[in-house]
């Protein structure tokens, strides 16, 4: 079984660097036998790349996720391949891509990112600026937890994600208002 985490997002714009904190925090954590854990930041065609290149049975994103919810909310969301659309060719912008463009472009590939998960968090700021705000920060710690449960799930399936830490498993097209849960 091969694992990637992936932490996704941009350190120059506030919260946007959730996903590149988190990955940063899980660097020093003892991780089970092949997880490989990345800053991929704005380098979305590198991790499409990579993953074409690995073919992991599991991809877990890292990423600020807006829902709408309370600033600090952690998610964890299942992504199906229906939920990614097509993208053409001309629409990849190498400093940028989004992660369902990242996917999207491994699937015009013909590569496969296996069950892929997305851990995010609500942003309280995606403006200018370096730093996390203090209520994201605090935010980091829980989902480090929630990474890890994650990872020590070796059945593979929903019914496996951390319930200890209330984590709400979505379709990528929810709403919060739809959920059975609203996140940790």
């Amino acid at each position: 079984m091969t694992t990637m985490v992936a932490g996704i997002g941009n350190i120059f714009l506030g919260d946007d660097a959730f996903g590149v904190e988190l990955a940063r925090r899980l660097t020093a954590e003892t991780l089970p036998d092949g997880v490989r854990v990345a800053d991929y930041g704005i380098r979305g065609m590198h991790l499409a790349y990579d993953l074409l290149d690995m073919a992991p049975d599991t991809t877990i994103l890292l990423d600020t996720v807006a829902r709408g919810g309370e600033p600090g909310t952690i998610y964890v969301l299942e992504i199906q391949s229906g939920d990614v659309p097509g993208i053409e060719p001309s629409a990849v912008d190498a400093h940028g891509m989004a992660p369902d463009a990242v996917l999207a472009l491994l699937d015009n590939l013909g590569g496969s990112a296996g069950r892929t998960l997305l851990v995010g968090c609500e942003p309280a700021s995606t403006e200018e600026g370096i730093g996390l705000s203090t209520t994201v920060a605090a935010a980091v710690d829980r989902a480090v937890g929630v990474v890890l449960d994650l990872l020590i799930d070796k059945e593979g399936s929903e019914e496996n994600v951390p319930s200890a830490a209330s984590a709400a498993v979505l379709g990528v097209g929810d709403r919060p208002s739809q959920c059975s849960g609203t996140g940790v």
